[in-house]
């Protein structure tokens, strides 16, 4: 298992930004020159400050960053980045409703990236378990095709934690059918470099390492056609 460095600092982000949630926006993409084509694909990112882009600049939020990789790849999309700092799963559940009616049409595919901000806070696995499997039922009754980014307990929660956290995701993707991202912070959890001061946040390189990492299952979890 891949290590977390665990600081002082990752009790911070379970508080950091906490407050309403706004409506979540259509992120702009940097890849607007690149020619596209077919009909609108249409994403939205619910996640906690992984995807708000937390110490970035908004253009430079995994959500934003992702949409330009796949306009890159000549797909038509318009991302909604519905990330909130400091979310945990029941903050995600109690907005996904709003988030959702509030698209003018289905989305084409869900990104759901939360679970940190419980497993930060110490929260029972079990609870962030109910709340993942309420989130994809819901995702899953209304036919929205769902990705889930999954988590792993810090190190020094202690190996019961771990071993209740940690199959949360894994199982919750299986059981209601959405593609899954073993660990999202793969790809920058061994690299300081690619780490924000606060040893959790991705820098803005960070960001396009998670990308790299993370746009092919992205793209084959769009729905055909």
């Amino acid at each position: 298992m891949k290590r977390i460095v665990v600081t002082g600092a990752l009790m911070l982000l379970a508080a950091c930004g906490k407050g309403d949630a706004p409506a979540p926006q259509p992120a702009a993409s940097a890849a607007a020159q690149v020619p596209v084509k077919g009909p609108e694909i249409r994403i939205v990112a619910l996640g906690d400050s992984l995807f708000a882009g937390y110490g970035l600049r908004p253009q430079q939020a995994y959500p934003v960053r992702l949409a330009a990789a796949l306009r890159g790849r000549g797909l038509n999309v318009t991302m909604v980045n519905a990330g909130v700092s400091g979310d945990t799963t029941a903050d995600g559940l109690a907005r996904l409703k709003f988030t959702l009616d509030g698209q003018p049409r289905q989305p084409d595919l869900v990104l759901v990236c939360l679970g940190g901000n419980d497993m930060l806070r110490a929260l029972p696995a079990s609870e962030t378990r109910s709340n993942m499997n309420a989130i994809l039922a819901e995702l899953e009754r209304r036919k929205v095709p769902t990705l889930v980014m999954g988590m792993l307990a810090a190190p020094n929660l202690g190996p019961d934690y771990a071993k209740a956290f940690n199959p949360v995701f894994p199982a919750a993707a299986k059981a209601h059918h959405a593609v899954l991202v073993p660990f999202f912070l793969s790809a920058v959890i061994d690299h300081p470099e690619l780490r924000q001061a606060d040893h959790i946040h991705p820098t803005d390189k960070g960001v396009e390492a998670l990308v790299a990492a993370t746009v092919d299952q992205v793209a084959g979890a769009l729905p055909r056609g």
